[in-house]
């Protein structure tokens, strides 16, 4: 009985009639379409037979259903076989009782068909999208497809024909009622905590979501708008508009940055649009709130005083910002300006006085302080850091070479049996660059300020976002110079010192001038380390100290009749060669902090005080994109954004001292760690800036778990770790 249905079929599949003309929606659906090319012609009839007697129906190899469930989305599944696969240019979609929208088709895969070539297909189970727009009443869907089996049969084209039930009379009503009203679903508020920027919400009910693309803020009379710092959105598929950005988190916070010159109170407009998962959406809706300026909860340092610029008296300003230079003064920013400065004027040997000290002390801090306002000014205005652009390798390399000519000018070396010549051309260019001249004092400050202290800290960020923000260059700058005149004063006090106490003739000033020789010598280092990796800088370091303690006669045994000076001088020399010591053991052992030279080589931590460990391990990040894809990632967790360069003392220092604590560290468990490598300071990096509206590093940024940067606790400038672990603490409870 077997053999004589399987011959049935074969003489169905030689009627082409038959096979175009019959639909699977009769008699039992169990014909198959086939092209005699499709087997090779050794094949024997029996294979033939085998193959005909194994495929399974198309109700059971493509077994179809629809979901409706959605008044605004039907979608269309099929369960297929293992074996089997569906074409995805062979689908056709027609609906009667609204209008259909763009099939939503999943990734499909490539396959080797003998039919149609390289062909995308569909296997195990597949779903297609139909969004309904302007739906009328019941529904009737048409759908046709085809598919095949992977032993070389195929299907004729299948037709179906699904009925889609209207919602019952009565149950419209019942349904309104189960959506919220718009202002439920999106509830919404504003706040002006700053002159700098505005705050937008909205919490979200669960269940509901704003498009992206339908968000919209203006300003009604004075008053401009920047762009909006959007936070990363979802990418869904829409039953109206395709694919669309989406917010659905449950609360929505947007910073949006304002150009305001003193307001005190603005009317702000903005519109939005949402829908419920649902089915339902809302018409665009439109806000219009008036807001007054006035203090938040709490406010960062830096828009703190963006708000004191934009609201204080002139003299008030100057007072506090001066303040603030002097305690930067008390920052690693600075204290490589002590040896440049002192060096110039121990380099004017007997020639020096203190009213000479004072002038040259004073011309170079005003040299550096106009240096820092025209800078600032200037990046203010235009966005670039005048100062990341002078962190090039060969600028710093230059100038270290300069401390390094100036160093063995102290030192005396160009008398070492050098030619005549090149000893006068030596001496020529150290003292001409030693501030012979008040210009040469001039020029060096301006190239301390603008190469050896670029340290980005709060009240030059918040004058700097003022200056943005207003364009008010006049003030901006007056707060940055003052800002500079307070950081110069310590300065001023050193070379007024230097000129005071310096003795004036003998072997006593030729050590002094060594003393210095060997600072500007650890300037060069310290300048070096932004360019070269840290095991190199822990062996300059270590030669440094090694070579200076030999000088200081550290290996020379201690005759009878010293004085007290030189034994207490040969001590710092041993002291100096033991520390030289342990650098070079440690970067032998791979570590690159000098000072902690040995602590690769610890086992355990006895002691109650907090231990310190390698720092955690930040996960790069480039541009904008490449943070909103980790935001995106980053699962519902809170987020942490260093922005960090080479170049950036700080940012080392929180590396070293901050990152490295054991209590900081256990609090990072709470967070995703990003970092931003701005080094080489290119488009990408400098709009990441501007996304912030920051000038450069270091600045760390927090984000909570929907990805927004929750603005009022960011962190410019160095912070201790005690500090730092507070301020983790407080991010953590909101």
């Amino acid at each position: 009985m077997k053999k004589i249905i399987t011959l049935l079929i074969i003489l169905l599949w030689h009627s082409s009639a038959v096979s175009q003309d019959l639909s699977f929606e009769n008699e039992g659906n169990n014909l198959l379409e086939h092209d005699a090319s499709n087997f090779s012609p050794s094949l024997p009839s029996f294979e033939k037979e085998k193959i005909f007697s194994e495929i399974l129906p198309p109700e059971l190899a493509f077994v179809f259903s629809v979901d409706s469930e959605n008044p605004a989305l039907l979608v269309a599944r099929w369960e297929i076989a293992e074996g089997y696969y569906l074409y995805r240019n062979q689908f056709k979609f027609t609906l009667k009782g609204g209008v259909l929208g763009e099939p939503q088709f999943p990734q499909g895969i490539i396959k080797d068909d003998i039919k149609y070539g390289q062909i995308e297909v569909y296997e195990h189970l597949l779903e297609i999208k139909l969004p309904v727009q302007d739906r009328k009443g019941a529904l009737t869907l048409e759908i046709s497809y085809q598919g095949c089996a992977d032993k070389r049969i195929c299907y004729p084209a299948i037709q179906k024909t699904i009925n889609v039930p209207t919602t019952p009379a009565g149950e419209d009503d019942l349904e309104d009622e189960k959506f919220l009203k718009v202002d439920e679903a999106f509830e919404f508020s504003a706040a002006f905590p700053s002159p700098s920027y505005l705050v937008v919400r909205w919490k979200i009910a669960d269940g509901y979501y704003l498009y992206r693309d339908k968000l919209a803020f203006s300003l009604q009379g004075e008053g401009e708008l920047e762009t909006p710092a959007l936070p990363p959105s979802i990418l869904e598929k829409d039953p109206l508009f395709g694919d669309v950005h989406i917010y659905k988190q449950p609360l929505l916070e947007i910073t949006i940055p304002l150009k305001t010159e003193g307001l005190q109170a603005i009317t702000l407009s903005v519109d939005y649009q949402g829908c419920a998962t649902a089915g339902l959406c809302y018409p665009p809706t439109t806000k219009v709130v008036n807001l007054q300026l006035g203090k938040s909860s709490m406010m960062s340092e830096q828009d703190q005083l963006a708000h004191l610029l934009a609201n204080a008296n002139v003299l008030y300003i100057m007072m506090v910002f001066f303040g603030l230079g002097l305690l930067l003064s008390l920052t690693p920013c600075v204290f490589p300006m002590i040896p440049i400065l002192s060096s110039i004027i121990v380099g004017q040997g007997e020639q020096v006085t203190m009213a000479r000290a004072f002038i040259m002390s004073l011309v170079y801090v005003l040299a550096m302080a106009f240096t820092y306002a025209i800078a600032g000014v200037l990046t203010g205005l235009a966005g670039d850091n005048l100062q990341a652009a002078f962190q090039n390798p060969w600028v710093l390399v230059s100038f270290a070479l300069v401390f390094v000519v100036l160093s063995f000018s102290m030192f005396g070396f160009y008398e070492l049996q050098m030619p005549n010549a090149l000893q006068t051309k030596l001496t020529h260019f150290s003292n001409r660059q030693q501030g012979g001249t008040l210009i040469g004092v001039a020029i060096m400050g301006i190239l301390s300020a603008l190469i050896v202290g670029p340290c980005v800290a709060a009240p030059l960020v918040g004058a700097l976002m003022y200056i943005a923000q207003t364009g008010d260059a006049v003030l901006g700058g007056l707060a940055l110079f003052v800002m500079s005149l307070g950081m110069g004063i310590p300065l001023i006090i050193v070379g007024i010192s230097a000129g005071h106490f310096l003795p004036k003739a003998g072997g006593w000033m030729d050590s002094v001038k060594a003393v210095f020789g060997v600072m500007l010598l650890g300037v060069a280092i310290w300048m070096l380390e932004r360019i070269i990796p840290g095991q190199v800088i822990m062996l300059l370091w270590a030669t440094l100290l090694i070579v200076s303690a030999v000088y200081m006669g550290a290996l020379e045994k201690i005759s009878a009749g010293v004085s007290g000076w030189h034994k207490l001088w040969k001590g710092v020399g041993l002291i100096l060669l033991v520390y030289g010591v342990l650098l070079m053991i440690g970067a032998a052992s791979g570590h690159v902090n000098p000072l902690q030279p040995l602590h690769n080589l610890s086992v355990t931590h006895t002691s109650n005080a907090p231990a310190s460990k390698p720092a955690p391990q930040f996960k790069p990040i480039k541009g904008v994109s490449g943070l909103e894809r980790e935001l995106a990632a980053a699962q519902h967790k809170r987020v942490i954004l260093d922005f960090s360069a080479d170049w950036c003392i700080s940012c080392k220092e929180m590396e070293h001292f901050t990152f490295s604590d054991a209590r900081v560290q256990e609090a990072f468990a709470d967070f995703v760690l990003l970092q931003a490598d701005v080094t080489p300071n290119d488009e990408q990096d400098k709009t990441l800036y501007k996304r912030f509206g920051i000038f450069g590093p270091p600045a760390i940024m927090f984000f909570d778990t929907n990805g927004q940067e929750q603005r009022a606790y960011r962190v410019v400038g160095f912070m201790s770790a005690d500090d730092f672990l507070q301020h983790l603490k407080k991010v953590i409870q909101q």
